[in-house]
């Protein structure tokens, strides 16, 4: 299995149709692509995909997961005059939005095209012209003069749009596209599920919904399986670009996937179970697989979803260094995320007793008074 599949799976899961509580068109290439390579294939309640694939031992358990929701916008209001006013599903920058092409899906699952607009330059109060205008500014043009034109199309309060951008691949190790955060950890996951040897642990493939709005889908997942440890899968800020000093760079592409070590902020800091993330290391180090270790400082992902349900499950996150997160231009190197499908592959092969061990609560007896 050669490069050129891996960019065919990545471009497939990139270009669908899926905002946060709205995955469907992804979740069903998940469960085409997945189905093959393991024993039982579960839709839970709120439409994560849990994939079974049964190791030597049933009692040792590893989560993977990978979220398949992107970021979207949702239809809050219909003007009379037939534009429409949206809210932000998860993170926007708004200066990312403007004068974009967008994509709505209607009632009846058709898709139609619209343009985000903004008062124009032309016509905006003098120094305010170069100012970034605030979502609560921005709208939807579909090109209709009325809300009842819009509705006859079937848009209503409550239908999601995406933005309407198509995968490029640059040369022939880097791609640009849109939803690789996390549709490229969906990727890795696919692709270390083909390439997973027998392994005594049971694997637990998981590709979740709702990670953007407050990593919902992990937390219900890891209630249901509550595994003996979690590997989550996501992209990671590479902020190798000009402007930017190297410290704050947090990941380069083209240098390996990344370890987590730390992430968060503001109250929600999760800093990765640390045999989990030597286990790793160790791995990559072993086999020569390159690395890179990840603190970020801002964002977080499913680990920390997983990590704090019931009375506490080992977690850490492999990320896949990513350029302009949470934009219609995302860049990542293809090389990196397939080491770190490589990566995954072996460290489940890898999984046995001696980790589970490190791993377990340990009891330690006192001395009675």
């Amino acid at each position: 299995m050669g490069s050129q599949e891996f960019i065919d799976l990545l471009k497939r899961l990139s270009e669908a149709f899926g905002p946060s509580g709205f995955e469907d068109e992804v979740r069903d290439l998940v469960i085409k692509e997945l189905g093959p390579y393991v024993d039982d294939l579960i839709v839970d309640k709120w439409g994560n995909v849990i994939g079974v694939r049964y190791g030597r031992r049933r009692d040792l358990k590893a989560m993977v997961a990978a979220h398949i929701d992107e970021i979207g916008l949702l239809i809050d209001n219909i003007d009379k005059n037939g534009f429409l006013r949206f809210r932000a599903i998860g993170g926007w920058n708004e200066v990312t939005l403007v004068s974009q092409r967008v994509v709505i899906k209607t009632v009846d699952g058709r898709k139609i095209k619209g343009v985000i607009g903004s008062r124009p330059p032309h016509v905006t109060p003098p120094g305010k012209e170069r100012e970034a205008p605030e979502l609560k500014d921005l709208f939807i043009d579909i090109g209709a003069s009325s809300d009842e034109e819009v509705r006859k199309l079937g848009i209503k309060v409550g239908s999601v749009a995406i933005l309407d951008r198509d995968f490029e691949v640059l040369n022939e190790n880097v791609v640009t596209g849109k939803a690789f955060d996390d549709r490229v950890g969906v990727a890795v996951m696919l692709w270390a599920a083909r390439q997973l040897r027998d392994s005594e642990a049971t694997i637990y493939f998981v590709a979740t919904v709702q990670e953007e709005v407050g990593l919902r889908g992990a937390q219900i997942a890891a209630d249901r399986v509550y595994p003996d440890f979690a590997i989550a899968l996501d992209t990671t800020i590479a902020a190798d670009v000009p402007g930017v000093t190297e410290r704050e760079f947090v990941t380069r592409i083209g240098k390996g996937p990344a370890v987590k070590v730390m992430d968060g902020g503001r109250g929600s800091v999760f800093i990765a179970h640390p045999t989990l993330t030597n286990f790793l290391i160790s791995v990559a180090e072993e086999l020569k697989i390159p690395y890179q270790l990840e603190v970020l400082i801002g964002g977080t992902t499913d680990a920390l979803g997983i990590a704090f349900r019931r009375d506490g499950i080992p977690a850490t996150t492999i990320s896949i260094p990513t350029r302009y997160v949470h934009s219609p231009v995302e860049l990542l190197s293809i090389d990196d995320a397939i080491n770190a499908a490589k990566l995954l592959s072996e460290a489940l092969s890898r999984v046995d007793e001696k980790l589970a061990q490190k791993l377990r609560e340990k009891t330690i007896k006192v001395a009675s008074k």
